[in-house]
């Protein structure tokens, strides 16, 4: 009974209630320690690839900063409203499947059968959840499908036909394959790559976002057309979770852009992600490692990458990259050929 205990017990009771209550207000990481709100930030990018000053016309580059900054706009509004680091990468990466411009969605490059066929792949930092699909030809917004596979199934991806038969289960918005091939890109004036893929003049329009809440959850985000002429049901990294697509609240969350096969072959997501948790390295330093590495098995491209503290990182092997951020202190940065 509470009248037996010894009376300098009683007077410890109010203060653990007290802090009995506190530790129930503070939220805890998935590492169990406690962490308080952080500040909103986001990183998106549109592709790198031989993306030169002197050969972008000044209306075409004014073109494609515009569009960096409405996604970053669309993205940046959820989390200033309050909302999930996955709601505002899909919010970002939703406007640049919108936007010809990029290799998603629509304004996708064409296969070797003049069809578009597209990949993505979403990923929640915090409980390492994550959707993904490959060869989809119908479903408008392959972003949204990826989070509704997340949240609406037991599985991580579905390919092609599986994939179509999920999204209409689902009741996402379909199209006709034609809704996504542009002008541009049937004469051939707008494909991405020159034929092989591995041509140093190659472009990968893919988008990306990476995002942190102010919950402290981080959350990241991949889509693509894939490469021009693609053949055979061929798969590249951005739906390949660990390979172009990754997020972790125990170390950051990853994007990546460029030479697929080979991102693959270097789990260059997962590879920074653990550079960053297990290798003691800044991430700046661990996002160059991996894009080093990436060089050395022959391929080039790009990486954004976010961690919980806010800290970004862009690093790329090309010429340049579509990149464009917000953080803490909510300037907006636009920025496209790599001496900016």
């Amino acid at each position: 009974m509470l009248y037996d205990l010894p009376s300098r017990v009683h007077g410890l009771l109010p203060a653990c209630v007290l802090l009995l209550g506190w530790l129930c207000l503070v939220p805890v990481t998935a590492q169990g320690q406690a962490h308080t709100a952080s500040d909103p930030a986001l990183l998106i990018h549109g592709g790198a690839g031989s993306i030169s000053a002197d050969e972008m016309s000044d209306e075409r580059e004014t073109a494609y900063r515009e569009a960096l900054r409405t996604a970053l706009k669309e993205g940046n509004a959820v989390l200033q409203n309050g909302g999930s680091a996955l709601e505002a990468v899909q919010a970002a990466i939703t406007t640049m499947e919108s936007d010809t411009l990029f290799n998603a969605g629509r304004g996708a490059v064409l296969t070797s059968e003049n069809t578009v066929e597209l990949d993505a792949a979403i990923m929640d930092g915090k409980t390492r959840n994550a959707g993904a699909l490959t060869g989809v030809k119908t479903v408008k917004h392959p972003i949204r499908l990826a989070r509704t596979i997340m949240e609406e199934s037991y599985h991580v991806m579905f390919a092609q036909d599986g994939a179509e038969a999920f999204a209409r289960q689902q009741g996402l918005e379909l199209v006709e394959n034609d809704y996504f091939i542009t002008e541009a890109r049937r004469s051939g004036d707008g494909r991405e790559a020159a034929d092989p893929p591995s041509a140093p003049d190659e472009k990968f329009g893919t988008v990306g976002a990476v995002a942190l809440d102010v919950d402290g959850n981080l959350a990241a985000g991949t889509s693509t057309g894939g490469i021009s002429n693609k053949e055979f049901g061929r798969v590249g990294d951005s739906p390949i979770i660990g390979a172009g697509t990754y997020a972790s609240n125990r170390s950051c969350a990853v994007s990546a852009t460029g030479q697929g096969e080979f991102f693959i072959r270097g789990v260059a997501a997962h590879s920074i992600a653990s550079r960053v948790r297990f290798g003691d390295m800044s991430l700046s330093d661990a996002a160059q490692a991996t894009i080093d590495e990436i060089e050395e098995l022959g391929g080039v491209g790009g990486v954004i990458v976010l961690d919980r503290e806010g800290n970004m990182a862009t690093p790329f092997s090309t010429q340049g990259m579509f990149r464009a951020r917000v953080g803490a202190d909510g300037e907006m940065t636009v920025r496209i050929f790599g001496d900016e």
